[in-house]
């Protein structure tokens, strides 16, 4: 199998760049905000999402948890995690997976949403905004990742259903203020093609945005259920007609290094001279976050 990073990506030689004494830290979710990167992502051992800020996409403050657990008779939000974080405005919104007994065989997630004026206090929609209602979502719909269309004035949606531990595919949905959904009539609309080795297994965990005229996603390609690397895909609308790239995986596990047994959800970045992906790898247990960047202004999409 392959090993690293190709199509122009190289690992950063500082990874991993978020993780260590923290624990697991993985699934992030990112802006640019200012004159900093600010990073909503995953923590293991809090159940919780964290926010954690950086000058250049390498150095992390220490994290802090911005949302945590909650107590609930469902137990819909026992454990918080795989956040997607846009700024409309003054307005941040987070969407994000609550868990009930989360990792377990008969767990459950959904999805929910919350709003915020500065990135640090929330204010939670009580009930998730969407739930596993369909045959392919199974027992779980998780890893939101969703964009503002200004011009459509509509929230666009790309989430992952199925199993509860690794979901199989990518569904949309769309939403004129974040809580009401509509789910695409077709869903899934992305899933594992098992003519490519590398992805034969499943496909989710994607970040999905517009790029010189197309829906570029990236995403995760599962070989097995254990074993997983980051490939890309594009599309005219962002629902129908996936053309994945022809040198896929992008990034795959370095054998004996952090991310030696699976690189996880991609998040890139243009910060305006390169590309910046930012993902987690996992090692035995752990989880941490390293970043990869491409010195080219395109992608290596076949025009």
């Amino acid at each position: 199998m392959m090993q690293g990073a190709r199509n122009g990506w190289l690992k950063s030689q500082g990874n991993p760049v978020l993780g260590g004494k923290y624990g697991t830290c993985f699934d992030l979710s990112m802006l640019r905000d200012g004159d900093k990167y600010r990073m909503f992502f995953s923590w293991r051992p809090r159940k919780s999402i964290a926010l954690s800020e950086s000058d250049d996409g390498f150095i992390w403050s220490e994290p802090r948890v911005v949302l945590g657990p909650k107590d609930s008779p469902e137990g819909w939000e026992d454990d918080l995690n795989r956040p997607s974080i846009v700024k409309v405005g003054g307005l941040y919104h987070l969407w994000y997976t609550g868990q009930y007994k989360a990792g377990a065989v008969d767990g459950r997630s959904w999805i929910f949403h919350a709003t915020s004026h500065d990135g640090v206090n929330w204010l939670r929609c009580p009930k998730p905004v969407l739930r596993a209602e369909r045959p392919w979502e199974k027992s779980a719909v998780m890893c939101p990742h969703v964009e503002w269309d200004g011009a459509k004035g509509i929230f666009m949606m790309w989430y992952s259903g199925g199993e509860q531990y690794e979901p199989n595919a990518i569904g949309y949905a769309s939403s004129e203020d974040g809580d009401n959904w509509i789910k695409y009539e077709s869903n899934p609309i992305f899933m594992a093609d098992p003519a490519n080795e590398w992805e034969r297994h499943k496909a989710a965990g994607c970040q999905v945005f517009f790029h010189q005229g197309w829906y570029v996603m990236f995403y995760i390609g599962y070989f097995n259920e254990h074993y997983a690397q980051i490939g890309m895909a594009r599309s005219r609308d962002g629902i129908t007609d996936w053309q994945r790239y022809r040198d896929n995986p992008i990034i795959a596990p370095d054998s004996g290094a952090w991310d030696g047994e699976a690189c996880y959800k991609p998040f890139v970045l243009h910060d305006g001279k390169r590309w910046m992906l930012w993902y987690n790898g996992r090692k035995g247990a752990l989880e941490q976050i390293g970043v990869a960047t491409r010195e080219r202004a395109d992608l290596g999409f076949d025009d």
